[in-house]
């Protein structure tokens, strides 16, 4: 694994540890300036709508995000990466979580200054049926 690699699986592990913990400063560090998230049924969001709307679901939920990293490229300046990605979501009132599964494709751009951040985003995670026990 080269040094380009090792940074950019940093990088990701970085951003989950910081959507776990809530910590928004931390991952608008890890993202470009011009930063755009794909979610499913929405439209492109960037930095701003991000920075409004992820410490909003923080204070409503708890989530808990593990990610797996099945594949990184590296292609010059530019790289991305493929994870298997789950997610809970549990209101923090009370009441019942809920599974998300799905794949994740990032796309990281290399700064000026060596550091690779987070430059666009898309998944397709979507609520786990939960099976009926009876």
């Amino acid at each position: 694994m080269d040094a380009d690699e090792r940074q950019i699986r940093e990088v990701h592990s970085a951003w989950i540890d910081a959507v776990n913990a809530g910590d928004l400063a931390r991952l608008l560090t890890l993202a470009a300036d011009d930063v755009v998230f794909l979610n499913p049924g929405q439209a492109p969001s960037g930095r701003a709508e991000f920075s409004t709307n992820f410490p909003a679901a923080h204070r409503k939920f708890r989530i808990g995000c593990v990610s797996e990293l099945e594949e990184v490229v590296v292609v010059g300046e530019v790289a991305y990466t493929r994870s298997r990605d789950s997610l809970s979501v549990a209101p923090r009132d009370g009441g019942e979580a809920t599974q998300l599964a799905g794949h994740r494709i990032t796309i990281y751009r290399k700064q000026p200054d060596g550091r690779w951040l987070l430059a666009r985003d898309a998944h397709t995670l979507s609520p786990v049926e939960q099976s009926q026990s009876g």
